[in-house]
């Protein structure tokens, strides 16, 4: 199903694009996915953070980066049931939380967090926003993925923190993928809730980093129309076994990628 109301704990459940120009973002990820944009942040309040919406539910969103060095780039949430219990969690497994949890007014309580390959990631105790009120259709968040360079060291922090279960995505594939926590081998019937992906020898220097992928109707479609908007092309469009999927990068520099799903439902 799509539409969500809430999320367990453990599930990626929110992602938000951070850099100098939010305004900028959101006008070319509207344009580029069909979203509908406005800013919610109170006027007496710095910076910006443009919530943005298919059929008047919200999907993602762009705002202000809150370090000036830091590069323009999409940040994963994950549902907690409890900031704190999770920050403390998150040093306990061998990361850095980035300051203690704090209130987002009343919409829910976050912190900040790297994981010991200092991958950033955000956790997300839901008040009144619960995350993504739409996944699995085109133009809303239906994967997330981590690069890392050392996998082990992956599966054991995020298996510390969440529960994780962690499987191959085939016999031999160095792909693995995540499923929340519970009892049994991971696999079956259980759906996974996102992915990873060893950098290995990677000759790019790309950091780990948590990569967000958007559903869409037609991956080649989509490519051209982010170079039409100034971004550009990481990966030009492949099929793989779930779907036509692409690499982009918008006009700031982030990495994204989107899919034409072969199963929508999956």
């Amino acid at each position: 199903m799509s539409e969500r109301e809430s999320y367990e704990h453990g599930i990626p459940s929110w992602v938000d694009h951070s850099s100098p120009d939010p305004e900028g973002a959101a006008h070319f990820y509207g344009a580029l996915l069909g979203w509908e944009t406005e800013d919610q942040m109170p006027p007496d309040q710095p910076g910006q953070y443009f919530m943005c919406r298919l059929r008047g539910r919200d999907v993602a969103a762009t705002g202000s980066q809150q370090a000036p060095d830091a590069p323009p780039m999409w940040n994963t949430y994950i549902a907690v049931d409890s900031a704190d219990d999770a920050a403390a969690a998150i040093r306990d497994a061998g990361g850095t939380v980035l300051g203690e949890p704090f209130d987002v007014f009343d919409a829910g309580r976050m912190a900040v967090a790297l994981d010991p390959e200092g991958t950033p990631f955000c956790i997300w105790q839901a008040q009144r926003t619960p995350g993504a009120g739409i996944v699995n259709e085109p133009g809303a968040l239906c994967w997330t993925e981590l690069t890392a360079r050392d996998p082990d060291t992956a599966k054991a922090f995020y298996g510390s923190v969440f529960g994780w279960r962690s499987g191959p995505m085939a016999p031999d594939d160095p792909y693995t993928l995540w499923y929340a926590a519970g009892g049994g081998d991971p696999g079956g019937d259980d759906p996974p809730i996102g992915g990873l992906m060893p950098l290995g020898g990677d000759p790019s220097g790309q950091p780990p980093n948590w990569a967000v992928c958007f559903a869409v109707a037609d991956t080649d479609a989509t490519a051209a129309s982010c170079t039409e908007l100034g971004g550009g092309t990481i990966m030009a469009p492949f099929d793989t076994p779930v779907g036509r999927t692409a690499v982009l990068a918008d006009p700031q520099g982030a990495g994204f990628a989107v899919i034409a799903l072969s199963d929508p439902g999956q």
